[in-house]
């Protein structure tokens, strides 16, 4: 794994010297001696740009460290050259970075052009629109707000713990617009789904100190 990571970080020059290699072999020995190590370079750059080295932000992500990650980003000089999904996480990545950051404004224009290039998973789709409807609510446009996160909800969440907190950004929309019947059911889902994350269970044990006091 060390290797395949030092070979992704590493490849555009790797690609560059065994190209160079390549053509002093061709120019002492012939082509066809020097075939294969062309073929690995041009394999080797056309890799770099196409496929970039988001695989490296996985162990930066995993352990918590926002900067490298944002780093190995920041490294990719030509997006417009990745391969469309790829792209697609690159602006979402970018996106949540931002968020992180609260650049509110910079989060949303990322995560749309990610959302625009379209995901490789329904459930991705459906975490970024559920992003982009907390973006909203921090900006309080809850019209917007609301229409992401139903969108969200339909697309489908990777897991409980973002339906949950889905349902209570709902929940919380439909205290705003005073309709207490919606915002009681959406709670009760979102309750039912006994979330762990801590911020969610204290959300829930805040709003249930005043929800049943509501009508509707």
């Amino acid at each position: 794994m060390k290797f395949y990571n030092v070979l992704i970080k590493y490849r555009l020059w790797i690609g560059i010297a065994l190209i160079a290699l390549g053509a002093y072999v061709n120019y002492v020995a012939g082509f066809w001696p020097g075939f294969p190590l062309h073929l690995v370079g041009v394999i080797l750059v056309l890799g770099h740009f196409f496929f970039g080295p988001l695989r490296l932000i996985q162990e930066y992500m995993e352990n918590g460290d926002m900067d490298g990650a944002e780093k190995v980003l920041n490294s990719i000089q030509f997006p417009n050259l990745l391969y469309k999904p790829i792209r697609s996480v690159y602006y979402t990545l970018k996106g949540n970075i931002a968020m992180m950051k609260q650049d509110f404004d910079g989060a949303e224009k990322m995560m749309k052009k990610g959302l625009d290039l379209g995901m490789p998973m329904k459930e991705a789709e459906g975490a970024s629109l559920l992003q982009m409807g907390m973006l909203s609510m921090q900006k309080n446009d809850i019209r917007q707000a609301e229409s992401y996160i139903r969108q969200a909800l339909r697309k489908g969440l990777p897991d409980k713990e973002n339906e949950a907190a889905a349902y209570l950004q709902m929940c919380s929309i439909m205290m705003n617009k005073r309709e207490f019947r919606a915002s009681k059911d959406f709670f009760r889902k979102a309750k039912a789904l006994k979330p762990t994350t801590p911020q969610i269970v204290d959300q829930i044990k805040q709003i249930e100190k005043y929800i049943s006091r509501m009508p509707g």
